[in-house]
């Protein structure tokens, strides 16, 4: 992709720990990447040391929006200035930029609008904990059986998108857990959807929103909220 074409777009809450490794990574794997940090209201010192990297764009959310905020706001921003492409990484260190270019490869040969980073796609990866494979499963069946699409891996936040994408995102993505949502909402929008298989890795510093004691309810919501989705006629 051409300088100035492809923004990496690092959803990011009290990683002061992740986020100069994150950069530096995207640096090094994507040099023709523009990089933008949405510091989602973080509480650490994670917005002053991306700015420390100079170069980096921050912006700085003036409260706390959750990552579907933080994402969107990645969305308006690429879609504003006009970038063709947008890869999410995330602040916590999980995505390995050097893997965008498995995406860039599937987006190529298969047309598709967004490309989703799979860890259960032909490689040895971590791959999160036991609770959230049972419910990457569940969610993986719901797809196949609400919309006929094969995703193996709908909470992934590990994905890139084209224009087209870009420019329904920035209009409407879910506030809530919005990954597996956004597949529903782009399917519903006539954008094609493919998946490519990804290394991943544990985070090294921090942890999770998602907890044992919230499993249950992540589970519960997010599959409520793609069986309303589906549902939906208009958006």
């Amino acid at each position: 992709m051409e300088k100035g074409k492809l923004l990496a777009v690092i959803p990011a809450y009290n990683e002061e720990d992740n986020i100069r490794g994150v950069i530096g990574e995207i640096r090094a794997d994507l040099p023709d990447a523009d990089i933008l940090v949405i510091n989602d209201c973080s509480v650490d010192a994670t917005a002053r040391r991306a700015r420390q990297q100079g170069g980096v764009r921050v912006v700085d959310l003036p409260f706390n929006l959750g990552i579907g905020g933080a994402v969107q706001t990645g969305f308006k921003y690429a879609c504003e200035h006009g970038y063709d492409y947008m890869v999410q990484i995330d602040g916590d260190g999980q995505h390995i930029p050097g893997e965008v270019g498995k995406l860039a490869a599937a987006m190529a040969a298969t047309g598709c609008d967004m490309v989703i980073g799979s860890r259960f796609l032909g490689v040895r990866s971590f791959r999160t904990t036991w609770q959230r494979r049972i419910g990457i499963k569940v969610f993986c069946h719901l797809f196949r059986l609400l919309l006929g699409l094969r995703i193996t891996d709908g909470t992934s936040g590990f994905r890139l998108y084209n224009r087209k994408s870009i420019e329904v995102l920035a209009r409407y993505y879910p506030s809530d857990y919005p990954e597996p949502d956004a597949i529903v909402l782009l399917h519903k929008h006539g954008l094609a959807i493919a998946e490519a298989g990804v290394a991943m890795r544990a985070r090294e510093c921090g942890h999770s929103s998602i907890t044992f004691l919230k499993s249950p309810y992540y589970m519960a919501k997010v599959t409520l909220s793609i069986i309303f989705a589906c549902s939906r006629t208009r958006w």
